[in-house]
């Protein structure tokens, strides 16, 4: 049977003393964790590492003993050490020893209480002890391509990484403590920190704790009666700005929260929030020092009523160009003129409407820059809203014609199954037989002829107002796919991922160092860390869908029978 010895590359250059780990029977390894160095007295080992495994719950023990002979004159040290598996009894009692600059090491296990000990053949397996204990381990995505085996061998390299990970209060003590016990781990030289960590996390408490204060006020504010009324409602649920203002709301209270995170999957979401809220700040107050540098929101508004002129202007002339024989097709007179004349009066209405607005428009582009120190995300909401109210005139000819369209598809389908001597029960939602006199059928086939004619006019008008409307969407579709970007992307962990690897493990993978007949095999653990890809796939935030929530197939098939596409930003609905 193969014993593995997990043994943490810090200590290679220990002094000689007792090796203190865990065993894991299930795997028959060992995973070293400490070296605790001569003069010590067994009876304060042992009562230390009954604190130790108080606090983190991890079953450390004495393994067995480690030898660094420097000089050949240290040849009764290894009878002692031998003498002291005797005191702390353990099975197998661990032997490593090294002598002086030698690259091979010799490794072997004492059973006293077998009568036929079976020799094992060992593995010596290198780790960096603090690239693992800092490390998250993550298990495969590939469920596809994922087996029994693999789920085994996950199942035991987390084992490796816990117990590392569990045993973080024995890295506190460092050489230069006035204890009785002198330890060496990959902390032993000095614990590491920051004082500017700590002094960040002694201020943020008080930060915290206002920060909630006024958000639990805002909170009250959003869910009181009075923005329950009929015009308040409507725009909360129809601006995109106030529901990406609700969104980073949720986010705030999620990182001023006083609740400590209960596993990694928190932390790490947590630090991605507070990381995108930074970034949309940071660009948002880069936008607006652009906006109001060099007067770039005066000129703004000086080019904004030439630009809604001249797509009037394009307008008017696309409908006087629909009122004749466009492409040379022959449209119904008298219901070509009535459709033009009446959406060339709301272009007039627009017209006058923008006119109206002409003197306030730089003063209110001027407060809507202000809204860009809240985050890029809430310029861009309010950049789509702004379209969604300029282009409302092409909003409402697109469902004038819609409507009048559907009506006549509507019309014709429901004619052409009177025909057939069908109808539709609307009770059993199905088509059923039906019997119709001459009077029926002689007035049906007046209004088929009718709406037959008419058809190609309404939908010539129905298809130019909807492409226009499309061309309305996709830019706000754009728009919404890039406030979505920086609200789900996990920026924390790419960037942790791009300077600090090891912390996302996706396995590891071995390196043979030695191997000699007679000698250990030595081998060296190294991370692999997760791809980028999936990385995001793991730490994405949630966030509002902005995709179409119907198939190409339902949107053809609407298109075609002249129901309203609505815009792709669907209200209320998250997605993970």
């Amino acid at each position: 049977m193969v014993l593995k010895v997990f043994f943490p590359s810090c200590c290679s250059s220990a002094e000689s003393g007792i090796l203190i780990g865990r065993w894991i029977s299930e795997q028959n390894s060992a995973v070293i964790l400490a070296v605790v160095h001569f003069p010590f007295i067994p009876a304060q080992v042992k009562q230390y590492l009954s604190e130790i495994q108080r606090v983190t719950k991890v079953s450390v023990s004495v393994l067995g003993s480690w030898s660094n002979s420097k000089q050949e004159k240290e040849e009764s040290l290894s009878e002692f050490l031998e003498d002291l598996g005797t005191i702390f009894s353990h099975e197998p009692w661990i032997q490593i020893s090294k002598e002086g600059d030698s690259k091979f090491w010799s490794c072997s296990t004492l059973q006293k209480h077998l009568n036929n000990p079976k020799e094992e053949e060992i593995i010596l397996v290198y780790y960096d002890q603090r690239k693992v204990m800092l490390s998250h381990l993550h298990p495969t995505l590939d469920t596809a391509t994922s087996t029994d085996h693999r789920a085994e061998d996950a199942s035991k390299l987390s084992a490796i990484f816990d117990t590392v990970a569990k045993s973080k209060a024995l890295f506190m003590t460092d050489r230069y403590d006035d204890g009785p016990i002198k330890l060496t781990h990959w902390q032993s030289d000095g614990v590491e920190a920051s004082i500017i960590v700590e002094l960040m996390k002694q201020a943020s408490v008080p930060a915290c704790m206002l920060l909630t204060f006024l958000l639990s006020l805002i909170s009250g504010v959003c869910r009181s009666r009075v923005l329950k009324f009929w015009p308040l409602s409507f725009l909360w649920s129809k601006l995109s700005t106030c529901e990406q203002l609700g969104h980073r709301l949720q986010h705030l209270q999620v990182v001023s929260s006083n609740k400590k995170a209960q596993n990694q999957a928190q932390l790490m979401r947590k630090a991605n929030i507070f990381v995108s809220l930074l970034i949309d700040v940071a660009l948002g107050m880069l936008l607006m020092s652009w906006l109001y540098r060099k007067n770039r929101i005066g000129h703004l508004a000086d080019t904004l009523i030439p630009v809604a002129d001249h797509v009037a202007e394009e307008l008017q002339d696309l409908l006087q160009w629909l009122m004749g024989a466009p492409a040379g097709l022959k449209m119904n007179r008298a219901l070509d003129q009535v459709l033009g004349r009446f959406f060339l009066y709301h272009i007039h209405l627009w017209i006058s409407y923008i006119h109206l607005m002409s003197p306030f428009i730089e003063m209110i582009l001027w407060y809507v820059g202000l809204s860009a120190c809240l985050g890029l995300t809430v310029a861009l909401c309010i950049l789509s809203d702004i379209i969604a109210l300029l282009t409302f005139h092409i909003y409402c000819f697109y469902v004038y014609g819609a409507r009048l369209y559907c009506l006549k598809i509507y019309g014709l389908s429901s004619l052409w199954r009177l025909f057939r001597g069908k109808k539709w029960n609307v009770l059993r939602q199905r088509v059923d037989s039906c019997s119709y006199d001459l009077d029926q059928l002689f007035i049906g086939t007046l209004l088929f002829t009718i709406l037959l004619f008419l058809l190609p006019t309404t939908a010539l008008y129905y298809l130019v107002f909807t492409l226009l409307r499309l061309l309305v969407v996709i830019v706000q579709g754009l728009i919404h796919l890039l406030v979505d970007l920086i609200d789900s992307l996990p920026l924390y962990s790419i960037i942790l991922r791009l300077c600090r690897s090891y912390r996302l493990a996706a396995g590891v993978k071995f390196r043979v160092l030695e191997q000699q007949d007679g000698k250990p095999l030595r081998l060296l653990m190294q991370i692999n860390p997760l791809s980028y890809g999936s990385v995001v796939q793991t730490y994405r935030l949630p966030t509002y869908s902005c995709y179409p929530k119907d198939s190409w197939t339902s949107l053809c098939k609407k298109l075609f029978l002249g129901e309203l596409i609505y815009p792709w930003k669907h209200k209320g609905e998250k997605q993970d």
